[in-house]
């Protein structure tokens, strides 16, 4: 497969990826939450913090899919294997484990104040797991692109 046909994939399957998140994050969770309020009224409070709490999760994930389309651009470019996207990769990861962690401790906080259940807080740690999967596979091919980047510009050095 060449560049630009690699790079169009990876932007449409972000694209892809974009659309569904906006989905779920702005139609299926709004809709499913105001079910659940109108079958047990005595959870309207727990509503928009929820709502809010998990509109907050989308934002790192947002940023990940915006360094995505630029590795793709690279790709497409011909200018896989460089420092600038081995750094990106590198955001992708912290972005991930900051969103894992953040939505541990959300939910946590939310148990505590009581808006949640045990339950949820452990069916959460399946979103964590994850975060950190996604988090440790960017960080590998991080370190991965930034020693194929400094093989490459050896090799450009060398005549």
């Amino acid at each position: 497969m060449e560049q630009k046909d690699l790079s169009k994939w990876l932007k449409f399957i972000l694209v892809g990826v974009g659309i569904c998140g906006t989905i779920v994050y702005f139609v299926i969770i709004p809709s499913y939450g105001a079910s659940l309020v109108s079958l047990y009224p005595e959870f309207s409070n727990r509503y928009w913090p929820w709502l809010i709490f998990l509109w907050a999760t989308a934002i790192p994930c947002y940023s990940a899919l915006a360094l995505g389309w630029k590795i793709a651009s690279d790709i497409g470019a011909d200018h896989s294997f460089t420092k600038k996207n081995a750094s990106r990769l590198k955001w992708v990861s912290w972005l991930a484990a900051f969103d894992a962690a953040f939505f541990f401790i959300g939910n946590i906080v939310l148990l505590f104040a009581n808006m949640s259940h045990p339950g949820i807080v452990l069916l959460s740690l399946l979103i964590v797991f994850a975060g950190v999967s996604i988090a440790v596979a960017a960080a590998v091919l991080s370190h991965l692109v930034n020693k194929a980047a400094m093989l490459q510009e050896e090799s450009d050095l060398t005549i």
